[in-house]
């Protein structure tokens, strides 16, 4: 045979085998993009949105790993394979799919050039996140360590590179997941419930830029809608002090408004025929930006802002509200944890995460919790130009054998008395997290602590943050213990709907942070099958959730009307071993249509406050009140409510009260739990199970407000099979 052709085969046979080194490993579903993904495109994207450079390299793609126990050293590591940056060990699409153990400790090497015309510049070497703690070499030298898996951090690596030819990076990672108390969210070991699959190593971009001994660090927008104006906050290293400045302001491409001027830490500009940011209109300005020093231009940059403000306001019944640009709006969307089942935390692709987004701009959200997750960059600046408003969690954690000290019990008066060295850590990747995202005016809220999560020193800590930035709302605890500090009082409710009263709320926001979470499992789209697959309260079926979903926002409403300012619906997608997702994990089936859930949202934007009148009284204030009861049959008495019932008991109350006027909205409101059923002058209003939570349930029962009459009115409430309860019960009406 030719020896050409003998060439050209074994050539073809070495470009097969390169060709398949890496692909996803494991047999669990996947998403479309997953499909789409190979080492040469992976994330290739610039990554900072808010401050972008020509001149700069991705280093995404195939890196050398070696996985061994902590005690070796760099010179005895010898590599095993390859890895797909920025995809963690954990996931399968980074081609290994391996568990990454507390006592491990995660190699990585690579090799990169620079282009020839960074001769005389620094170059900065950036991380995405690195979950946990590493430590970075550039050709054989330390180039510095980082501890927190959430934040971005960079090392200018300048005097570590050689003249020319390859340089090589090496990166040592530990990770102890649960079993410290770090910010690790949702990671855990062993995976059940609300945990799953833990992320080790690099898993966002890592990436290279050129700058000059003088450049642009950082651009801080501020805006005032009243003055129609926009500060912008410069951070320049190596300032010398005679810099000069010019600052281009673009509307839709064109250039309104230019500023050239000596160099200041604020420049004030105003803009013309300025239109303000909102969900409807998410209008941004763009920003061109060239700083120079005696005619020599140091840099340029690109970045953007926006037009909005985010405050407290009272409406015109005196409930305080969430306004945007200083009107009231009612904040409705998703519990978001952006997992993935082919990533996990990083999603396969940017046009994945994307879809994401616009699926729930479809829906008619138009606000996003972004829960216990920090995301890429380019999330928020998706949010910024769909108009998404954002709550933005804090990473919470704790080490799960602490569990019963590091998770703060609901009813807990003392907060966990966390080491000195946990909480400075903690506040550390908090305020970098911070630091990093205020730029997007997407974010309207940080929320500080979930659920009791590793809460420490809350009221000193949430008072830093409202200090820190006071440009958006701070939610100091979501859930569980509140300390009557920050903007809302927000309650968890699973799986009905719920609030603290506003004359219950200490003068703050009333928000439902977390509630619903109906689980409908679909079988070519569970992540395991063998493991339990929940949630909060299980459906099967497209109409029984669409029925179920309907009546959860019908009751939604009339708790808008009493002074509701958000709510948070879980969630997004179903993840692992929780299937109470509107689309599946995969993202291959919308299990309610977008267009569907978009006429019942809207309803919701609409709702006016009212003052509410109480027909029956409830204890929700912590006052008693007399009903006629009567247990297991036994003859109704005058009985002081609430009051302890035994479980397995049937419970039957009545209480009679008079109106005077029609009303057209009536809210029940419900401490009971087992079967229940309520009957309006003997016209039966209301029936379901009924679980008890740590708040009064809410439940919309206006469809039957023309049951009311004039005068003498009765409600009979019956509860069969108790759990062990509180009964109490209240009704009101507008």
């Amino acid at each position: 045979m030719d020896k050409r052709i003998l060439f050209t085969l074994a050539l073809g046979a070495m470009s097969q085998v390169f060709a398949h080194a890496w692909e996803p490993k494991g047999d669990k579903i996947k998403t479309v993009w997953a499909e789409q993904v190979t080492p040469e495109n992976v994330w290739q994207s610039y990554p900072r949105p808010q401050l972008q450079r020509a001149e700069w390299i991705n280093l995404n793609g195939l890196w050398k790993y070696a996985v061994t126990d902590q005690n070796t050293v760099r010179k005895n590591v010898s590599f095993e394979g390859e890895i797909l940056v920025p995809f963690a060990i954990e996931s399968s699409l980074s081609g290994v799919q391996k568990t990454f153990l507390p006592t491990d400790k995660l190699w990585y090497q690579r090799e990169f050039t620079l282009n020839p015309s960074w001769k005389n510049k620094s170059t900065i070497l950036h991380f995405g996140a690195v979950d946990y703690e590493c430590q970075v070499w550039v050709n054989n030298r330390l180039a510095g360590t980082h501890k927190g898996g959430n934040n971005p951090f960079s090392f200018d690596i300048t005097r570590f590179l050689k003249k020319s030819g390859p340089q090589s990076i090496e990166v040592a990672v530990t990770d102890p997941t649960d079993t410290e108390s770090i910010s690790r969210g949702k990671q855990q070991l062993n995976q059940e419930g609300i945990w799953y699959t833990p992320v080790s190593g690099i898993w966002q971009t890592v990436w290279l830029e050129a700058v000059d001994k003088t450049y642009i660090r950082q651009v801080l927008p501020s805006t005032d809608i009243e003055k129609k104006s926009v500060k912008l906050n410069f951070d320049i290293a190596g300032a010398k002090g005679n810099e000069e400045v010019k600052i281009e302001v673009l509307d839709d491409g064109k250039v309104i408004r230019t500023v050239e001027q000596k160099l200041r830490d604020a420049i004030e500009i105003d803009v013309p025929d300025a239109a303000l940011w909102s969900p409807e209109s998410p209008k941004l300005y763009h920003l061109n930006i060239s700083l120079s020093n005696g005619g020599r231009v140091l840099d340029q940059v690109k970045s953007y802002f926006a037009l909005r403000k985010v405050d407290v306001r009272k409406d015109e019944c005196g409930y305080n509200r969430i306004c945007l640009n200083n009107q009231p709006i009612f904040q409705y969307g998703p519990l978001d944890q952006g997992w993935w089942p082919d990533g996990l935390l990083t999603p396969p692709s940017e046009e994945a995460m994307l879809w994401d987004m616009v699926q729930l701009k479809k829906m008619g959200f138009n606000m996003i919790r972004k829960h216990i997750k920090v995301e890429p960059e380019q999330y928020y600046y998706y949010a910024d130009s769909l108009g998404l408003m954002m709550w933005q969690d804090m990473v919470s954690g704790f080490a799960t054998s602490r569990k019963k000290e590091e998770h703060v019990n609901p009813s807990a008066t003392a907060d966990w008395n966390a080491p000195e060295e946990h909480t400075r850590q903690w506040q550390k990747e908090m305020f970098e997290m911070i630091d990093r995202l205020r730029f997007y005016p997407c974010i309207t809220t940080w929320v500080v602590f979930n659920e009791g999560w590793g809460q420490h020193n809350t009221v000193e800590i949430v008072n830093k943050v409202i200090k820190y930035d006071d440009t958006r709302l701070i939610n100091g605890v979501t859930g569980w213990t509140d300390r009557g500090v920050g903007d809302m009082y927000d309650v968890h409710n699973y799986p009905v709907t719920s609030m603290i009263l506003p004359e219950n709320n200490g003068n703050r926001i009333s928000v439902l942070g977390e509630f619903g979470g109906y689980g409908w499992a679909i079988k070519e789209h569970i992540w395991n099958p063998n493991m339990r697959n929940w949630g909060y309260k299980n459906i099967d079926g497209a109409m029984a959730l669409i029925d179920s979903y309907g009546r959860l926002l019908y009751d939604l409403e009339t708790l808008i009307a009493q002074g509701l300012s958000a709510a948070v619906y879980t969630q997004t997608t179903d993840v692992e071993g929780e299937v109470n997702g509107l689309i599946t994990y995969d993202r291959k089936v919308t299990k309610i249509p977008e267009g569907l859930l978009h006429l019942m949202h809207n309803r919701l934007y609409e709702i006016t406050p009212v003052n509410a009148v109480t027909l029956i009284a409830d204890s929700q204030n912590g006052s008693k009140n007399t009903r006629l009861v009567g247990v297991n049959g036994q003859e109704l008495k005058m009985t002081s409510l609430p009051f302890e019932c035994s479980p397995r008991s049937t419970i039957v109350s009545e209480a009679t009260f008079n109106v005077d006027k029609g009303f057209n909205h009536l809210s029940l409101w419900l401490n009971v739990a087992g079967e229940a059923k309520v009957w309006l002058n003997g016209v039966e209003v209301f029936a379901q199970e009924a679980k008890q939570t740590r708040q009064y349930n809410q439940y919309n029962i206006s469809d039957y407000s023309r049951y009311l009459r004039k005068g003498s009115n009765l409600l009979k409430i019956e509860v069969k099979d108790s759990k062990k309860m509180r009964f109490d019960y209240g009704l009101r009406a507008y």
